[in-house]
């Protein structure tokens, strides 16, 4: 097959450029460095920061005492009757005041559900929580008001974190569900006006517990 003279020289200035490599434009923007700002505080406050700027509750506790003392209070304050959760270290641990008040079956029916998380990730405020512990995949999104107990240790910097825990933890058998929950459910889908608790608890509040 004849080549013309135009393509031939086109094909060699090709192969020219292809044995040369070619220096980067914007080396800083090819992942080489973090995207993100290092933390200027402690994680553990970044975390309560973002968490309340999007409506949730949060509550510090110096140790599990203090957390089975401020939980039993405020469910007698708010008289909620029917508290449920699965999660039977949650019950031996920090529920044994609310005794009378504890449920593990009627989701549909309970006033508000407690669980454990997997992680918390300070720079967006998320709970991560997945479908491995006993509260499974429905405790955190059908209960009208969740209730989330977790401790520093738990506490991350950012959603890749998170990730590589989970993966470290579970290795090649991940759970089936991940879940990162921001704050109380809400949409604005209805005529763009922000309605709170539409597809999930209404308030979202979160224990974290000195560890």
């Amino acid at each position: 097959m004849n080549i013309s003279p135009s393509k031939e020289n086109m094909l060699k200035r090709i192969r020219k450029a292809l044995s040369h490599s070619t220096p980067l434009p914007f080396p800083q923007a090819e992942g080489a460095g973090a995207v993100y700002h290092p933390l200027k505080q402690e994680a553990e406050v970044e975390f309560a920061e973002k968490f309340t700027q999007l409506q949730g509750k949060f509550v510090y506790c110096i140790n599990r005492q203090e957390l089975a003392f401020q939980l039993g209070s405020l469910v007698r304050k708010q008289d909620w009757k029917k508290v449920y959760c699965l999660e039977e270290n949650l019950i031996a641990d920090v529920l044994p005041q609310l005794e009378d008040r504890l449920v593990k079956e009627g989701l549909a029916d309970c006033d508000v559900s407690v669980t454990g998380c997997e992680y918390l990730v300070a720079r967006t405020g998320s709970v991560v929580m997945s479908s491995a512990n006993a509260s499974g995949r429905s405790t955190s999104v059908y209960a009208p008001i969740h209730i989330c107990i977790a401790f520093t240790s738990q506490v991350v910097y950012d959603l890749k974190d998170a990730l590589q825990g989970l993966k470290e933890k579970y290795g090649n058998n991940p759970p089936s569900l991940i879940t990162f929950a921001s704050g109380p459910s809400r949409t604005a889908d209805i005529e763009k006006t922000l309605v709170v608790g539409v597809h999930g608890p209404k308030e979202v509040y979160l224990f974290l517990v000195e560890a």
